[in-house]
């Protein structure tokens, strides 16, 4: 059993709104070849077809996962298109394993199936609280591993991407953000202040998101990677804050028990 309160839904909220997005922002764009996760099976004559279903697919996905009553619909959809986009970074591994980029796609990816899994767990009752969490967090402690090797890999390119008016320096907040994913990721694996470290993990990706992305999207309109980046960006945050808000409930659950 779970309580269900307003602010647990907010992960989901934000985490629908990026999905329907980036499904907008790919059909207003009418530039398929720019879409990383299909770059492998795409041709001239089945291309545009297939990324405006996924674009669709995300769509009302994103739309439906906003209400109760088509939450697990809607989740399911993101979930079966976020997995295709993860599967699809599998022949760029296998082709060139010493490259970390195709790495870092697929557990981009594979957190934003973790997010639409555990929305659609949470509404459809489908797993135990305890075993809904413990699945989320071994997840989502994996995909931040990543997200500290893939800065790590890139760190002078992360630290270019850092507003050059932020003291110290950029650095500082380079080396400072990929020690901090390192640190969530060691919190999640282990269930130690979990609820805590996700939290501060969502935090922390929003603030890449208002600080990195909308500056450089301000600056840069017409660049689709820009508008797909933040999109991007805020569905991670999205899946963060849903873990956040299942981690939060379970433990508001047990303290009314006590």
């Amino acid at each position: 059993m779970t309580v269900s309160t307003r602010s647990a839904n907010l992960g989901r909220h934000v985490f629908g709104a990026a999905a329907l997005a980036f499904g907008l922002i790919t059909l207003a764009w009418h530039n398929y070849k720019d879409w990383d996760q299909l770059r492998y099976i795409l041709n001239a004559t089945d291309g545009p077809i297939l990324v405006y279903a996924a674009a669709a697919a995300q769509i009302v996905g994103g739309a439906a996962i906003q209400f109760r009553r088509t939450a697990k619909t809607g989740a399911a959809a993101l979930g079966a298109i976020y997995l295709v986009f993860a599967l699809l970074c599998v022949p760029g591994i296998v082709a060139t394993p010493q490259v970390y980029d195709s790495w870092g796609n697929f557990f981009e990816q594979l957190s934003l199936v973790t997010g639409a899994a555990m929305t659609y767990a949470r509404v459809s009752s489908a797993w135990a609280p305890e075993t809904l969490n413990r699945a989320g967090r071994n997840l989502l402690g994996i995909c931040a591993i990543s997200f500290t090797l893939e800065q790590a890999v890139h760190l002078d390119a992360t630290a270019r991407l850092v507003p050059k008016w932020l003291p110290p320096n950029q650095m500082f907040w380079a080396i400072t953000t990929t020690v901090l994913f390192a640190l969530a990721a060691v919190a999640l694996l282990t269930n130690r202040m979990a609820l805590l470290a996700t939290r501060l993990l969502t935090t922390m990706i929003v603030i890449f998101g208002l600080l990195v992305w909308i500056p450089l999207l301000r600056s840069g309109p017409r660049s689709h990677g820009n508008w797909s980046e933040t999109a991007e960006t805020f569905a991670i945050a999205g899946a963060a804050w849903i873990l956040a808000d299942l981690l939060g409930e379970n433990r508001l659950y047990g303290n009314r028990l006590r």
